[in-house]
């Protein structure tokens, strides 16, 4: 297994759960290299098996990087890739005129640090013709786009699209030609992670100012009751991959907005499209009232 963003939060539960639980051999690639060192030290302290788990610190916007990753991949023997889960990603970023610098760097960690992942393993993956599974993580942001953090929404939605693209190109070769390879996206509800402490200690560092941590509002050490643990992330997400060979959308809840009021949010906001609407109209003055009318009438419904 390769699993990017491994040293912290739904990446490190994946990296203990490929380890601990099926005894693979787990590459764990993540640009923070003292956390992913202790994470990576921490995970092979448990193992009691012949597998073996690896710290590669990379930055996954780089191409050239997760093209040494493979190489390194490579020479510890393997020969093919069998889970491919492109989950590094990064909270920082800002409106539609944001500072360049951060609006790029989030569109090409989390956006491009998927693809890069996928050009550079889905190849090899099919090369050695043996099931294979490829995780993307995307976000409830990349759908309903709520204002906030344009940047990062745009960059989740890019995910969505190139994973949907993958998908359809992976589901032609396995109806034509006997493909084995399949891929999930991975749609997180409200998780306790340390995304949002992580951006708010590198910006704080940007602007050379100094970094509380008792003033982020949730993360690993401080979850929040609202919010799942990572780990229930990754129950969650192989419960939804057994259920059905074709599974694909893996849209979690969290413990404050059930499946039911997900699937109302993204109804209307590709309304706003099919009924011409003004963009965002969930949060816009002439139209937040009528949303939360929708919301209640279809809940009704059920």
């Amino acid at each position: 297994a390769v699993i990017t963003g491994a040293s912290s939060g739904i990446g490190l539960a994946m990296s203990k759960r490929c380890a601990l639980e099926f005894s693979m051999n787990v590459f764990c690639v993540d640009i923070d290299e003292a956390e992913l060192t202790q994470t990576v030290a921490a995970i092979q302290k448990e193992i009691t098996g012949n597998n073996e788990v690896v710290a590669i610190p990379a930055d996954v916007s780089n191409y050239k990087a997760l093209v040494d990753v493979r190489d390194v991949v490579l020479m510890s023997g393997a020969k093919t890739v069998h889970l491919l889960f492109n989950n590094a990603g990064t909270g920082c970023g800002g409106g539609a005129l944001s500072d360049i610098d951060i609006f790029q760097k989030v569109v090409q960690v989390n956006g491009f640090g998927v693809i890069n992942g996928c050009n550079i393993f889905v190849p090899l993956m099919k090369e050695m013709g043996e099931d294979g599974l490829i995780v993307n993580t995307g976000s409830k942001q990349g759908i309903t786009m709520p204002p906030g953090n344009l940047a990062y929404n745009v960059s989740k939605s890019m995910v969505k699209t190139y994973a949907e693209g993958l998908e359809h190109e992976l589901m032609k070769e396995r109806k034509d030609h006997g493909g084995k390879l399949r891929s999930a996206l991975l749609i997180p509800g409200w998780v306790n992670t340390s995304i949002l402490y992580k951006a708010t200690r590198d910006e704080c560092a940007l602007e050379k100012k100094p970094f509380d941590a008792d003033s982020v509002f949730f993360h690993e050490a401080k979850p929040a009751s609202g919010a799942w643990m990572p780990s229930q992330i990754i129950d969650f997400l192989l419960s939804e991959l057994q259920s059905s060979d074709d599974k694909f959308y893996v849209i979690c809840p969290d413990n404050d907005v059930d499946r039911e009021t997900d699937n109302i949010r993204m109804t209307w906001t590709m309304q706003d499209i099919t009924q011409d609407r003004v963009p965002l109209s969930r949060w816009h003055p002439d139209y937040s009232a009528k949303f939360t009318e929708y919301l209640e009438s279809e809940r009704k419904k059920d």
